[in-house]
């Protein structure tokens, strides 16, 4: 009897040692993909809006809130960002989409696979937008014509420090 309990209590020591081991890993690992976010944001926040002289942080169309996270394994993260555009019928709404995919594409310094939404209720076609912005065919396309592809440069080009 002696030995068994023995052996119980060495199985739940060990148990709770790879548990706190377990605890300290997630920790660390969130911890590193609220660091990424608050990367994908600080690049994102500076983008201004294709109709008023305001960033899209100004506007809260962006928040350190709608960036998150995810590690895929072997240094690749997928971000997803859901972006609330200013009003319900927002035209631009979809050339907002293609700024965050352009900008976020030359400036993150990371793998990475990107998924851009609408905040859920706040477009009247958010659907149709999220199909198109995420569209990598489209947003190509998109960025062969001349007139988009100058309104894009102008919305995601970095402000004079």
């Amino acid at each position: 009897m002696e030995i068994v309990s023995s052996l119980v209590s060495f199985t739940v020591a060990k148990v709770l040692h790879f548990s706190r081991l377990s605890e300290h890993k997630n920790a660390h690992s969130t911890k590193k993909m609220e660091e990424k976010a608050l990367e994908v944001y600080d690049v994102i926040r500076t983008i201004r809006d294709p109709e008023k002289p305001n960033t899209l942080e100004e506007l809260d169309v962006v928040s350190e809130k709608c960036v998150e996270v995810q590690d895929l394994g072997d240094e690749e993260y997928l971000i997803i960002i859901k972006f609330s555009p200013t009003v319900p019928h927002c035209s631009l709404a979809t050339l907002i989409g293609l700024c965050l995919q352009v900008k976020l594409r030359r400036c993150l310094p990371f793998k990475h696979k990107l998924e851009i939404y609408i905040s859920e209720g706040t477009h009247s076609t958010e659907e149709d937008i999220n199909k198109q912005i995420n569209d990598k065919e489209r947003v190509a396309a998109a960025m062969e014509n001349p007139n988009l592809r100058e309104i894009v440069e102008q919305c995601v080009i970095e402000p004079d420090d």
